[in-house]
């Protein structure tokens, strides 16, 4: 039995495959058209997952959507009509994507994929629960859902027990931590739905004593949060209910500013209420979690949501609540839930016993090195062919220990947000100059960024404070751990100001040849950690193909590209010329 889940429309549209109760292939669309965070129908990433099993359309037995269009729609026409006239521009300008295409769904679907058969809809909370629950290695489980809005729901929670997910209770629109967080965001001068991330890293540079950070003071003003870890919000500091824009007057005003420009100076004032907006997000999600588990009376705990990537906060979760295991949608944002609707139709109405999972995050496409060397041949790349397997490793060891810059492009593209080893770039943590060259000539990003460290899962307590055993979220790079002092300047390029590092932990059994190149780097320079960022630059996805890749390198500062056994020297092809963007593709 195949089942196809779709999720588009708002923000990163993404393509989910079920056969037999094992997820087989999953993606997001923007890996293909190039647009990060694409929300239109994914097209592109259905024909990857009916093509990866060799299968059309009339082979599924079911396809899923994340939402329920009307009652969405429901709520966007109450906000509107409530706020009416203030709202009329906002309306005016979302009711065609509404009359063309969300309310057209299963239309949209059966005459794209030529499908006569079912569209299940399910309420898109419960897809995130279903995504984080059910793929989840646990029988049972306390289920927490975070996000900015779904129809109406905002935050949720409930428990699941084998099939079974029930959803308890829920926080409605407009009061959303999500949101306040994206308003923030906004107020910081970057963008929403795209850069809360980067809110959270500008944390770690301002001042995190609550009693001591004036903006903890004043934001706590616009948010009243309750023992249990329900919220409500002062809506008269905020604005998405009915315009295009998020911050207020007021909300610019009890900051202190107005919004910064993206090009303006950061200033120790925008570090400290990004860490005042951090200390609230997290005093309020571990209030949550410890009502959370008392209600449910779980051990385990599986989150899911946008809010799901804080992964500061969920460093924080078995240290200051009582779960002592917890599981965390890698593609915890709305990416997720094709995953959760496949999952909740196979497992929660057609009622088959629980046999997958998610153990790994390697679910898009692939490329054979058949494909990779007519690619490079084509347009007339020079390149190197490694002898055998430990050839690679070991070359490519000693090249990173040499302060080269790796693009890594090996086997099944990553599902989620995270590069894990499939589409990497990679670096010496022990160069202290490998942030300010990666952020600066490789990704054009911000000079505060943080890098990643990759560590094998066998090693991961010599470096790192990690809670023991290491949760299974580190493998999917969504928990931030202190880095042991002793080895802060050793690895200074993956060392935070505060000394924390957003860990990848990494296990044999799920990607040997990722692992036993971090062996054999530790070999030749005695700290088996390497950097691992995701391969691409500001402003585009994850790369997918070996177009990307190659284009990706050329237009930076990666030294060389380690695609599947072929080696390419950036310097060996600074006077190529494509001969067509159309060739180069192909």
């Amino acid at each position: 039995m195949y089942i196809l889940g779709i999720s588009c429309y708002y923000h990163d549209s993404s393509a989910a495959l079920l056969k037999d109760g094992k997820i087989v292939a999953a993606a997001e669309e923007e890996r293909f058209t190039r647009k990060k965070h694409d929300t239109s129908f994914p097209v592109n990433a259905i024909k990857y997952c009916l093509q990866s099993q060799g299968i059309s359309a009339n082979k599924l037995s079911y396809i899923g959507f994340y939402e329920k269009p009307l009652l969405k729609f429901e709520r966007v026409l109450s906000q509107h009509l409530q706020f009416f006239p203030h709202s009329l521009k906002t309306f005016l300008s979302s009711m065609p994507s509404w009359v063309n295409d969300k309310l057209r769904v299963t239309k949209k679907i059966k005459k794209e994929l030529k499908y006569k058969g079912d569209v299940l809809f399910i309420q898109h909370h419960l897809a995130h629960a279903a995504s984080c629950f059910l793929v989840s290695p646990f029988k049972k489980a306390a289920i927490l859902t975070v996000d900015g809005v779904g129809e109406w729901t905002t935050t949720s929670y409930g428990a699941g027990d084998a099939n079974e997910i029930n959803l308890m209770k829920e926080i409605r629109f407009p009061h959303s931590l999500g949101l306040l967080y994206s308003a923030i965001t906004a107020y910081l001068g970057f963008k929403v739905n795209n850069s809360e991330y980067k809110v959270m890293g500008l944390s770690a540079y301002g001042n995190k004593n609550s009693r001591t950070n004036t903006y903890y003071r004043r934001l706590k003003k616009v948010i009243d949060i309750k023992d249990d870890g329900s919220y409500y919000l002062d809506m008269s500091y905020f604005v998405y209910q009915y315009a295009d824009r998020m911050p207020s007057r007021k909300l610019c005003k009890l900051l202190g500013g107005g919004v910064r420009q993206y090009s303006e100076k950061l200033t120790q004032r925008h570090k400290d209420i990004a860490a005042a907006l951090q200390l609230i997000y997290e005093e309020v999600f571990t209030k949550m979690l410890n009502y959370v588990h008392k209600e449910t009376e779980c051990e385990n705990i599986t989150i899911a949501g946008g809010c799901g990537l804080n992964s500061v906060a969920n460093g924080k979760i078995l240290q200051q609540t009582a779960f002592k295991n917890v599981w965390i949608q890698p593609a915890a944002g709305d990416a997720g839930t094709s995953i959760g609707v496949v999952s909740y139709i196979y497992y929660t109405l057609l009622r088959n016993k629980r046999t997958y999972i998610q153990d790994n995050a390697f679910l898009g496409p692939s490329y054979s090195k058949t494909e990779i060397k007519r690619f490079l041949e084509n347009n007339k790349i020079k390149y190197n062919i490694f002898k055998n397997r430990q050839e690679l490793i070991q070359k490519t060891a000693k090249l990173i220990l040499q302060n080269n810059v790796i693009g890594w492009f090996q086997g099944r593209m990553e599902w989620g947000p995270r590069a894990l080893g499939s589409r990497s770039i990679l670096a010496n943590p022990c160069n202290p100059e490998a942030q300010d060259l990666l952020n600066l000539k490789v990704k054009h990003r911000e000079k505060f960024r943080p890098f990643a460290p990759v560590v094998c899962e066998d090693d991961a307590l010599e470096y790192f404070e990690c809670d023991k055993p290491v949760p299974a979220p580190t493998d999917f790079m969504l928990m931030v751990y202190p880095v042991k002092k002793k080895w802060h300047k050793k690895i200074p390029s993956v060392t935070h100001i505060d000394g924390s590092g957003r860990l990848q932990t990494i296990r044999r059994s799920q990607n040997p040849l990722y692992y036993d190149l971090i062996k054999e780097f530790g070999k030749l320079g005695k700290i088996p950690i390497l950097i691992n960022t995701s391969f691409n630059i500001r402003g585009e996805p994850i790369v997918c193909t070996p177009y990307d890749a190659y284009r990706c390198m050329m237009g930076t500062g990666i030294d060389y590209l380690v695609i599947d056994k072929f080696l390419v020297k950036r310097e060996d092809n600074q006077k190529h010329i494509w001969d067509s963007e159309k060739s180069a593709r192909d």
